[in-house]
């Protein structure tokens, strides 16, 4: 089980078991032909990590579960939550977006994970569920409301367990055990203080809560695939193999699809799996369109372009991406540097899993709704799912005599796209996020910066803060401050929807409300690309519920 823990509340989890019972390192490793599998999981992320989990509790099914990564174990930087920037490019597909006009055609690093537990095993590691109403718009744009915040909350609570923070720290008032302060926060009427960020109206000044477990990172290789489920006789993990295509049945009349094509990552060597019963694609909001593209499903034309041979009409695969995009400001204060020194506290985590790299630096949050009488939403229809859901995420840290405040849009709605540019399938996949190319957004950024200027101009903050240094839109002409967005924003790393769910029977969207790829038998996509719209949060927990609602899903068809 994954457990949940707030530096300042917990989220814990025991170290991953070193007893590898069923973990290939290579392809070479793999011997297929004497073991047939019931289902074969491509992507080795929270959503494939949580399916394969899940099914391989049930000992009739045999399950693989294929990254194209290494392991996660043993790798100092990615246990060490403190450590998390430092995690090299070894364990990252090294993605590089196309020119974006938004941000003056500027081409932006895009750090998708490539090691076990995906993404959970290289991001910031906070848990943020989102609102209420992110979860009820699944349910409205597949117009199957068992997709709900009601239908999901005990997905939730299965998936997560929350304990202290390292070192006995009391962490009373700073979550609601039901959903699992400073003085600024009582004088603000923007800002309140919230309890508990998850109880599905996140508004507020938040504490945080963190995947961090016995003082170490809690991924989904940690949390679901850990312990002894790693020894399950009916599951096996191959690592360091990458899925280029899959491939339809030459026996079915329908299109019937259960075969990947895999590649050994070191050697080059390639086979194909066939599960039995169905093949899962959890290979994250980018490396699914590719390997459907790359498959032949996807816009005809488009596919033909690339002389790629078209076997599914499936237009919207790798449309409407969306992404969460963020700008920094910061203020001058009276402060001083307070360097941690790291040998004695690395020290002191090697020793008892406690100390200062127990937690990365953020210990709250603020979020935040545009007022509806905002000028924008004269010109804009609110993309918010509902009230429950702020625009606006504020993350900030005191780095020395300055206070660097992160501006996170999270209801953009400029949309992006994943493409092929080849057939080849070891080609890296086109990414447009289409940042800022929605006039709505660019607003409503600023009215971000205008929310976070008057929380730092608050009483509370007199004394402390002695200078606000921009970029201000307050000083700087339209056009300057404009520019100065472009030149320095960048991304939070939440990327979903290139294979959104959708009603069952509509021709747009790639998945029906089962997850299930439309038009194509024994195939379904469980990860980030099914969600239609990025969340008022940080992606890993709708990710985490999902797979945890799709192994369900799975289970009760066979």
């Amino acid at each position: 089980m994954r457990k949940v823990t707030g530096t300042l509340v917990g989220l814990i989890a025991l170290s991953a078991s070193l007893a590898h019972g069923r973990v290939l390192e290579n392809l070479e490793q793999l011997d297929y032909a004497k073991e047939p599998y019931d289902f074969v999981v491509v992507g080795g992320g929270i959503g494939g990590s949580t399916v394969a989990s899940r099914l391989s509790e049930n000992p009739r099914f045999n399950v693989l579960l294929i990254e194209a990564g290494p392991t996660n174990e043993g790798v100092i930087d990615i246990a060490v939550p403190a450590f998390f920037l430092n995690i090299n490019s070894t364990y990252s597909w090294g993605h590089v977006t196309t020119p974006q006009i938004g941000l003056n055609n500027r081409s932006l690093p895009f750090n998708q994970a490539r090691v076990l537990g995906g993404s959970s095993s290289h991001n910031g590691m906070l848990y943020t569920r989102g609102s209420s109403d992110d979860f009820d718009l699944w349910g409205k744009v597949s117009e199957d409301r068992s997709w709900s915040w009601k239908t999901l909350f005990p997905y939730f609570l299965r998936n997560e367990k929350l304990v202290p923070p390292p070192g006995g720290r009391n962490a009373s008032g700073q979550y609601d055990p039901h959903f699992h302060a400073i003085q600024n926060a009582e004088q603000n009427k923007e800002i309140k203080f919230n309890l508990d960020v998850n109880s599905g109206k996140p508004s507020g000044l938040v504490w945080v809560q963190y995947t961090i477990g016995n003082g170490e990172r809690c991924s989904a290789a940690v949390g679901v695939l850990g312990g002894k489920v790693k020894e399950r006789p009916n599951l096996t993990i191959l690592l360091n193999t990458q899925a280029t295509r899959v491939l339809p049945s030459k026996e079915s009349r329908k299109l019937d699809i259960r075969t990947v094509e895999i590649v050994s990552v070191s050697s080059g060597k390639k086979t194909t799996v066939t599960a039995k019963k169905e093949l899962i694609v959890s290979a994250g909001a980018f490396g699914t369109p590719h390997l459907l593209l790359n498959s032949g499903i996807g816009d005809k034309k488009e596919l033909e372009d690339v002389k790629v041979k078209s076997i599914h009409h499936l237009p919207d695969v790798g449309k409407g991406l969306s992404d969460h995009l963020a700008f920094q400001l910061s203020w001058s204060a009276n402060d001083v540097v307070r360097p941690v020194d790291t040998v004695a506290a690395f020290e002191e985590w090697q020793t008892n899993r406690t100390g200062p790299l127990t937690e990365t630096r953020a210990h709250q949050l603020m979020f935040a709704r545009i007022a509806p009488d905002a000028p924008l939403f004269k010109e804009h229809r609110d993309p918010a799912a509902g009230p429950n859901s702020p625009h606006i995420e504020i993350v900030a840290l005191s780095v020395g005599p300055r206070i660097l405040v992160s501006i996170g849009l999270l209801t953009p709605k400029s949309r992006g796209i994943v493409k092929i540019a080849s057939n080849n399938p070891l080609e890296k996949p086109l990414i447009d996020l289409g940042y800022l190319t929605h006039p709505f957004d660019l607003l409503a950024f600023k009215e971000g910066v205008r929310i976070a200027k008057r929380w730092y101009e608050g009483s509370a903050y007199e004394g402390y803060i002695t200078g606000f240094l921009g970029p201000d839109l307050d000083t700087l002409s339209e056009r300057e401050f404009d520019n100065a967005l472009k030149a320095g924003a960048g991304t939070w790393e939440h990327p979903v929807g290139t294979a959104s769910i959708s009603p069952k029977g509509a021709k747009h969207g790639v998945l029906d409300p089962e997850l299930k790829v439309k038009g194509v038998k024994g195939l379904r996509v469980v990860d980030a690309s099914a969600i239609p719209y990025v969340p008022t949060a940080h992606t890993q927990a709708a990710v985490y519920v999902l797979a945890e609602r799709a192994s369900d899903l799975i289970k009760g068809s066979w």
